[in-house]
């Protein structure tokens, strides 16, 4: 971005914004160069104002939440990281059983919040390392629970900088998909309805939950979740375990010997490391078993 553009830039979005930040330092994976700018909106009219200015420019635009399902590029990524980070996660209830969250806010201190008033139903999403505007976008889900369970309607920008929103039955839900994975929208919020329930038993649920992630998922080491999606009928991680995958490694990536389905960052692990690790994997599986592994990570390239 020149000088003038970047002053322009400044001058109309009024958005706090860095240079060349590392984008390693914004993803659970640990991995990825540098953003060429990196900007904190402080609202969603501040949100906006950038997707129209980044449109109006001719400028990539790229959202960003706790970066829990995303590989970056080695070489990092121009133009505007729009981040959405703590002044975007403000949570609230608009009624005795319905929460609004910002798109900002971790899965963690929603369902905090949920506990907090004694509402159950979102016991599923505790440990799930994301946002909820990421939760959203691809149907987060775990433990017999997901996101279309218990969204009630999502606020999002559009492509051309309008906000508008997504009623439930509209937002075309299913395993890891929504109408937002084929939209250039971003998604700004979302409201769940959930119901009253006891305290003590909606916490014990949560411990045992999340006790259960750690005993089975390395925990332990960066990564970016499950990386694969689940094949139709088959499961990714026993695929790979068939395989005999677990502990293959390629540079500093290496499939987990906890759990097959995980790909870590085992030891300063490149993007380059990653891809041509989920590459040799998906290549082995299909050769052996017949199925193609699709990533459920996303990639974002320079």
């Amino acid at each position: 971005m020149t000088n003038e553009l970047l002053a322009k830039f400044a001058d109309e979005t009024k958005i706090p914004f860095s240079e060349n930040e590392m984008l390693s330092s914004h993803t659970t994976f640990r991995i990825g160069g540098p953003a060429e700018i990196f900007a904190n909106p402080q609202n969603v009219e501040q949100a906006a104002v950038a997707v129209r200015f980044c449109k109006e420019n001719g400028i990539k635009l790229f959202p960003l939440g706790k970066g829990s399902n995303l590989l970056v590029s080695d070489e990092g990524t121009g133009g505007v990281v729009l981040h959405f980070g703590h002044e975007m996660s403000k949570i609230c209830l608009i009624d005795k059983e319905t929460i609004f969250c910002e798109a900002g806010a971790s899965l963690a201190k929603l369902c905090s919040f949920a506990l907090e008033n004694s509402l159950t139903g979102l016991e599923f999403a505790y440990g799930i390392p994301g946002s909820v505007g990421g939760a959203v976008f691809m149907n987060a889900g775990a433990y017999g629970g997901e996101i279309k369970d218990v969204i009630l309607y999502a606020k999002h920008i559009d492509e051309n900088g309008n906000t508008g929103r997504f009623e439930e039955k509209d937002l075309d839900m299913s395993y890891r998909h929504s109408v937002y994975s084929s939209k250039k929208y971003i998604i700004t919020g979302a409201a769940f309805r959930l119901k009253k329930g006891e305290k003590s038993e909606i916490k014990a649920k949560m411990e045992e939950l999340l006790s259960r992630r750690f005993d089975k998922q390395p925990m332990d080491k960066p990564s970016a979740g499950s990386t694969f999606k689940r094949p139709e009928g088959a499961f990714a991680s026993a695929l790979i375990d068939q395989c005999g995958l677990k502990g293959f490694t390629v540079g500093g990536a290496q499939v987990s010997e906890k759990h097959a389905g995980f790909v870590i960052n085992k030891d300063g692990a490149t993007c380059s490391d990653v891809l041509e690790l989920i590459k040799q994997v998906q290549e082995k599986v299909k050769a052996e078993t017949g199925f193609f592994l699709e990533p459920e990570v996303e990639i974002l390239y320079r």
